[in-house]
């Protein structure tokens, strides 16, 4: 008879690159095979906070120690332990779980800066604190080995994406986008391992215009992208950055092209609608500039993350990914909302088991990588 494999009752935590909350997500699973679904919920973050953070990352831009912690990013650090650890209270209360029941909590922490070419990323969230405060064993540092050996230490979510996709029928090859602060694609066709990249910018250039321009940090549901007129010509300049022409595996920092499309898209000479128009469309239009780069032609996408509500976008992508079917991920039955949390939980569950997370198909790293940092109470 073969080994009883166990299976873990997990959480996974994770706080994006857009920065509006905490993504807390129950899962049981034995690091390959989803179990159960448990509840999600999301703890979003105070102006406040957000300002924090996004104060954090500015501070964080010359950094070339991922253990360095000066000023505001210690006092970030210290804000996202304390909110990560709240989160999970609450949500163990509002579920009635005895947190004595969770075998690990997966924390992804805030990442403050994202530089593989320097085999640097940097990621904030004190793990040992965060298991002494609830009690409960905690994976945290997800990216530092896979960088350090070499890799992108991004994207993370494929493997979990790859579990995902094995629970639906879908005409094949299936593409699972991600769209965060930054937009990501695992491509699944029968490959041993997933094959990933970043695609380009996700919600993060739209939200910062927004933020700047509106006093508002997101275009909700692509309300005033509706109403814009898409420069193209805007769109074309920016997809002459040499990243868009690069194959796969390659990741990128949230502020990677800020400078630039400010410059190519002249974003400063547009209105509110046209800008956010504009922005939109560079998202669709970088995922479709990933099509000719994957091994084949994805048919199905499924679309996750805070860019799934985002109607604009989703039609944006329906037009430039046709004739492949475009979905969301609460469609496919999945919680779009929940993936990244819902990821990390399993990735915990992987470490415990001694599997991988990361692989040359998804970070160029040399060899499969098991990653994130054990830690108990």
């Amino acid at each position: 008879m073969g080994r009883v494999v166990r299976t873990y009752r997990a959480i996974g935590l994770m706080s994006g690159t857009s920065m509006d909350g905490i993504d807390v997500a129950a899962l049981e699973t034995d690091g390959e095979i989803i179990a159960r679904f448990g509840p999600s919920a999301t703890h979003f973050y105070k102006d406040s906070e957000s300002k924090l953070l996004r104060d954090a990352i500015e501070a964080a831009r010359t950094l070339d120690d991922r253990d360095s912690r000066p000023g505001l990013v210690a006092e970030a650090e210290r804000m996202v332990t304390v909110l990560h650890a709240g989160a999970v209270k609450v949500f163990l209360d509002a579920n009635r779980i005895d947190g004595k029941t969770i075998d690990v909590v997966g924390f992804h922490g805030q990442t403050l800066l994202h530089r593989p070419e320097r085999k640097l990323t940097i990621q904030i969230g004190d793990g040992p604190a965060l298991a002494r405060e609830l009690g409960i064993p905690v994976v945290y540092d997800f990216r530092a080995a896979d960088v350090a050996a070499g890799g992108q230490g991004a994207p993370l979510v494929p493997v979990y994406h790859r579990a995902l996709a094995r629970m639906i029928e879908r005409p094949h090859p299936v593409a699972v986008l991600n769209v965060g602060g930054v937009a990501n694609v695992t491509f699944i066709d029968g490959f041993p391992d997933p094959y990933a990249c970043d695609t380009g910018p996700g919600n993060a250039l739209i939200d910062d215009f927004m933020r700047e321009r509106a006093g508002v940090g997101l275009d909700p549901a692509g309300v005033n992208a509706a109403q814009g007129q898409v420069d193209e010509a805007a769109v074309k300049r920016v997809l002459a950055h040499p990243f868009f022409a690069q194959k796969p595996p390659k990741s990128l920092d949230r502020n990677d092209f800020r400078a630039w499309v400010a410059a190519q898209a002249r974003l400063s000479d547009k209105s509110v609608v046209d800008g956010a128009a504009t922005l939109t469309a560079l998202t669709a239009a970088s995922v479709a500039a990933i099509v000719p780069l994957l091994p084949f032609p994805p048919q199905t996408w499924i679309v996750a993350g805070g860019g799934a509500q985002n109607v604009t976008l989703m039609r944006m992508l329906e037009q430039r990914l046709a004739p492949a079917k475009v979905e969301t991920a609460s469609a496919a039955g999945w919680n779009s909302d929940s993936v990244e949390a819902q990821a990390f939980a399993y990735m915990a569950a992987r470490h415990l088991r001694g599997l991988p997370i990361t692989f040359p198909t998804t970070t160029g790293v040399a060899k499969p990588m098991q990653g994130g940092v054990l830690v108990k109470p």
